[in-house]
């Protein structure tokens, strides 16, 4: 294709003449060092292109090279236990061969051609198949088989078929097709910006169990949901998020640190190797892809890498994996939209963002899903997409809050009053919500138990009531409040700080099981039950709040998975204790 010529320069935004025959989103290569770059609008033959890398000494006159296609991700055995930058560059190989800093017009394959990976076929030859079947599979790691599948759009009768050690772009397959021959390899492409293609969303019907116990019995999430966690700086949601990342029940995680700072980001790269599967006591990257872009790198890149990393989540979904996607933070990917946006003198919208902000949000977060993915053996996977927002001051009136909230069905607002108490997670029980709980209440009526819904119910109520009476003892005091208020005032403190507030670096705190998240609150409910009774036969309160099983309730957290019987214990002894106070 005939190369263009760059006519102006503008931070991140390059225009240039001559590119008559690219077209959106169309890969370019600008400057004599092929620094990489998106074309973003087109008018006649003039093109605006948006480049990942800095453009210092980029002028009038360099010329552009288009590359005749758009921003492609190689999708194939290697992506877990890597580290890449939003456009899929191996962070981990740079530094090997050019040190601790990317340089301009770098570039490396993200999937290793010189590894070999085991192949085995599960079709011969002579098999029809289509598009989505798994014609082998590859051990990527430990933790997850690699399926290969036959790619979208390809089907036909397997011509050839091999078995053996192959590097990913070696050929280990070829379908006859009614237009010709397709060659298979061990990896494949896909355009970023092009959701992959499924054959139908499955309504959400189970949970996303994170261990988080405010999170799993208040404000779940499906397996195939979308939630967001705003919150202000220093509210802890790199920290929940990493819990998250941990102990979430999906099979992938792959987290996009967007435009965070570097020392968090440095934090993730450090920690995560180190970190051990719950499941399994195996390094959790092993099941885990990270794209690294902080704020000090390119913010066009930064643009790119929430449909890279959603893009290589899609794909492990379509092996019939639940996958957990974690974006953090999805302001400063807006950041980077208002910024390109600006510099092409496009109508701001509210704030400066430009118009089509809730456009993109929308898109985003609809790329999650419970899917009938494409293949003949009706396989099914989900995509879970959790995203931070890091609204200026904890103002929730924020355009990316409201566009984010729009499209999001949970909730997890986080407050900073809570985290200067020392309260984690810092999410507020009052704002936050889910529109699940419907979908999953058959869950946790069948898994769990038929009580799991109504004490759930009860929980909130109690917390929701103490609010109210908080404002009344404000404002005239405790003394005109009843004794059941004040028995109803200490349950929520229970709820509070015995229940809802967890410890993540404590191995007996930082996970809970449903079954005993139920069990710890119907430990709570049952004592609080008992104690109106014993309040309505003339018992004192102070009488109520000084028995010994009371202080039993404080220690539920540490309840070992493997001690669950405790609890039945516990229920008898509350009972007894309770019959000897009233007899």
């Amino acid at each position: 294709m005939n190369e263009g010529t760059i006519v102006k320069v503008s931070g991140p935004l390059v225009e240039a003449v001559g590119m008559d025959l690219v077209r959106m989103y169309d890969v370019v290569y600008v400057g004599k060092e092929r620094l990489v770059g998106e074309v973003i609008r087109l008018y006649q033959d003039r093109a605006s292109i948006q480049v990942y890398e800095d453009t210092s000494g980029i002028g009038p006159g360099d010329p552009v090279f288009p590359s005749g296609g758009p921003l492609m991700v190689e999708l194939g055995p290697g992506l877990l236990s890597s580290i890449f930058d939003g456009i899929q560059r191996p962070l981990t190989l740079i530094a090997e061969k050019t040190g601790d800093f990317i340089r301009r017009g770098v570039s490396l394959s993200p999937l290793s051609r010189e590894k070999r990976w085991e192949f085995s076929p599960l079709v011969k030859k002579g098999d029809v198949v289509s598009e989505g079947d798994i014609i082998g599979t590859v051990p990527e790691t430990e933790l997850v088989l690699h399926k290969i599948l036959v790619p979208p759009g390809i089907s036909g009768q397997v011509k050839e078929i091999k078995e053996g050690l192959f590097s990913v772009d070696q050929q280990i397959a070829a379908i006859e097709m009614k237009k010709g021959e397709h060659v298979l390899k061990l990896f494949s492409t896909w355009p970023v910006r092009q959701p992959r293609p499924y054959r139908k969303k499955l309504r959400p019907e189970t949970p996303l169990v994170t261990g988080q116990r405010i999170v799993d019995t208040l404000f779940p999430i499906a397996k195939g949901g979308s939630a967001a966690i705003p919150g202000p700086f220093g509210s802890g949601k790199t920290v929940f998020l990493h819990q998250v990342a941990k102990w979430a029940d999906s099979k992938v995680v792959v987290y996009i640190g967007c435009g965070e700072r570097g020392n968090e980001m440095a934090d993730v790269l450090l920690e995560f190797p180190h970190l051990k599967d719950p499941k399994t006591g195996r390094s959790l990257m092993e099941r885990t892809v990270l794209i690294a872009n902080t704020s000090n790198m390119p913010v066009a890149a930064r643009e790119a890498s929430i449909y890279t990393g959603i893009t290589l989540a899609e794909y492990y979904r379509d092996m019939g994996y639940d996958v957990a996607l974690i974006a953090d933070s999805t302001s400063r990917w807006a950041e980077a939209l208002r910024e390109i946006s600006g510099r092409m003198e496009e109508m701001p919208g509210e704030e400066g963002y430009p118009a089509y902000l809730g456009t993109r949000v929308a898109a985003f977060y609809e790329r999650s899903g419970r899917v009938e993915c494409l293949s003949s053996d009706e396989r099914c996977g989900s995509l879970s997409v959790i995203g931070a927002v890091s609204p200026p001051g904890g103002d929730l009136n924020d355009p990316v809050v409201q566009m984010t909230l729009r499209t999001v069905k949970a909730f997890w607002s986080l407050d900073d009053q809570l985290a200067y108490q020392r309260h984690f997670p810092a999410i507020n029980w009052l704002s936050s919500y889910s529109l699940y709980l419907e979908n999953l209440d058959d869950f946790y009526s069948r898994e769990i138990s038929e009580e799991f819904s109504q004490l759930r119910n009860w929980c909130i109520g109690i917390l929701s009531r103490e609010a109210e009476l908080k404002e009344i003892v404000r404002l005239i005091g405790t003394e005109t409040l009843t004794i059941s208020e004040k028995l109803l005032l200490d349950t929520a403190r229970t709820l509070r700080e015995d229940f809802l507030h967890q410890f993540a670096f404590d191995e007996r705190d930082a996970y809970t099981t449903l079954r005993k998240q139920y069990l710890m609150l119907r430990a709570i409910y049952l004592f609080h039950r008992k104690a109106e009774e014993a309040i309505s036969n003339g018992i004192p309160l102070n009488k109520i709040l000084g028995m010994s099983v009371r202080d039993r309730l404080n220690q539920l957290r540490y309840v070992e998975e493997e001690d669950l019987n405790y609890f039945s214990v516990l229920e008898r002894e509350i009972l007894t204790s309770f019959e000897s106070l009233i007899r």
